[in-house]
């Protein structure tokens, strides 16, 4: 799949929103410190530094037969 070697500008923009916001919510939920809810907000962060990871790589990858 070539959609992503051909859309470099929203593959770019999408990375950095992933990022900046997982670093955002992973930093915001260890403030929470003993609260159920700051683990939820850290593991969502994490979830989107993982999101954004995926479609760094995903242009790399080699298609499967």
């Amino acid at each position: 799949m070539n959609f992503w070697k051909e859309h470099v500008k929203l593959r770019v923009s999408l990375i950095a929103l992933f990022a900046i916001v997982g670093l955002i919510l992973v930093i915001a939920g260890w403030k929470m410190t003993g609260e159920l809810l700051g683990l939820g907000i850290m593991i969502l962060g994490v979830i989107l530094l993982l999101a954004a990871l995926f479609i760094y790589n995903k242009p790399f990858t080699t298609p499967s037969r």
